[in-house]
């Protein structure tokens, strides 16, 4: 698995290093610099916010809003338990950078907690991590053993009076629980399932107390921006799309890994670096961010920058990263089947419209798929979507109907061909 290692949060790691993750590696590489920056420094709260802000991050885990805004909206006057938590409940397909910065650089992500510990005046944190990757959860418990016995977190960290522990928890492989609310119910123990909003997090989250939820490389990108400064991480991208980028490029690429690069750059460059279209191929089609994201013709996304604006203005979202590589020979009749079925299974089941639209979805995709479509079909995905979409608690629902939409405005052709002749088009060996 590759990493292009020029960015912020893998740049100077040797990921072929047994002990590249260890927390005397790190500070080789000018771990930790940030965290005394401000504690020894006595950095106020404002002005670390106020850093993050103007660095231009926006969260890596799909949604893409704005990092030290949403930092600013915890309260401050509030004096009892605050919380920060971290989202590496990594189990959407496709998406699986979260889980090398916990195999390679997990300090960074220490660090950027503790740091948006201190800004938010919080004095506990946790991280939920996907149940799936269970020895990736093992090392960052003992990452967090080296930041304790080193004097990072606890209590009166590096003589600054200022404490702060750390956890880390782990799921059971539930895509839901990624949903922030979902997750939060986890780690109290209860069903994951999500919450009503509002109240939000920042006033109601763990145990009824304000928190933050950031995703891992949102964290783990904040001790480049609080010690090298913001300007130079906003300057690594573009205009409000500041820093560089984990991007988990799979499909029919030569060298599928994961691949950290500015924000802006344009897609061509990234599938280069991924080795271009295996076998020589043609390109067809791409989901650049992840499951859920609408997918875009491949003549489209080779004109496009991997940015959150150059995306969204294609009709697409940048989400998480995860790049999926299609090329001509795949029948998108049975690539939706595949995903649709997915989110069938993923669904928690506690709004109607997902609980059975998601079962619809995949139902009427599977047959047509299976050559029994019948007249109508399409017009009936449509129909169930729109009762679906924005009718339920979280977004899973959203989620499912994306790519049907999507996959049926830019390929209706196959699945018309397929309802009325029972058979896919021709050269469409993956059917």
């Amino acid at each position: 698995m590759a990493i292009f290692k020029s960015g912020v949060i893998f740049e100077g790691v040797d990921t072929q290093a047994a002990n590249a993750w260890r927390l005397a590696a790190y500070e080789a590489r000018g771990g930790y610099a940030a965290l005394k920056k401000i504690l020894q420094g006595a950095m106020p709260q404002d002005e670390v916010i106020a850093e993050v802000k103007n660095s231009g991050l926006r969260g890596r885990g799909g949604a893409g809003f704005p990092t030290g805004l949403k930092w600013s909206f915890m309260p401050r006057a509030f004096q009892g338990d605050k919380y920060v938590v971290c989202n590496t409940d990594e189990g959407e397909p496709g998406t699986f950078k979260d889980r090398d910065i916990l195999r390679f650089n997990p300090h960074a992500l220490i660090e950027g907690m503790i740091i948006g510990g201190y800004a938010m005046g919080c004095r506990a944190g946790y991280n939920y991590i996907h149940g799936e990757i269970f020895e990736a959860y093992e090392q960052f418990e003992e990452a967090l053993d080296e930041a304790r016995a080193a004097g990072y977190l606890g209590s009166n960290i590096l003589g600054s009076g200022f404490n702060f522990e750390l956890y880390a928890a782990h799921g059971y492989g539930a895509y839901i629980c990624g949903e922030e609310t979902a997750l939060l119910e986890s780690l109290e123990g209860k069903k994951g399932q999500p919450r009503f909003k509002p109240p939000f997090p920042a006033s109601f989250g763990l145990y009824g107390k304000p928190t933050t939820i950031n995703n891992t490389e949102s964290f783990a990108s904040v001790p480049f921006i609080i010690r090298d400064g913001a300007q130079k991480f906003l300057e690594a991208g573009k205009p409000n799309n500041g820093g560089t980028k984990l991007f988990s490029v799979s499909g029919h690429v030569n060298r599928p890994g994961n691949y950290e690069i500015p924000l802006g750059t344009p897609f061509s460059e990234l599938l280069e670096m991924a080795g271009g279209m295996r076998d020589g191929k043609k390109l067809k089609a791409v989901i650049p961010g992840g499951s859920s994201a609408p997918v875009l013709p491949g003549d489209v996304m080779m004109g496009l920058t991997m940015d959150y604006d150059s995306i969204s203005k294609a009709g697409s979202m940048l989400g998480s990263g995860a790049v999926i590589v299609m090329n001509e020979d795949v029948c998108m009749v049975r690539a939706l089947e595949r995903l649709a079925y997915f989110y069938h299974e993923e669904s928690c089941g506690q709004c109607t419209p997902c609980r059975e639209g998601t079962g619809w979805l995949y139902k009427v995709i599977h047959r047509i798929a299976n050559g029994q479509g019948r007249p109508g079909d399409l017009e009936l995905l449509d129909s169930v979507g729109n009762n679906m979409a924005g009718r339920t608690i979280c977004a899973l629902a959203d989620a499912a109907v994306f790519p049907v939409r999507s996959f049926t405005k830019h390929f209706r052709n196959e699945f018309e061909y397929l309802i009325e002749h029972g058979k896919p088009l021709v050269n469409h060996k993956w059917c």
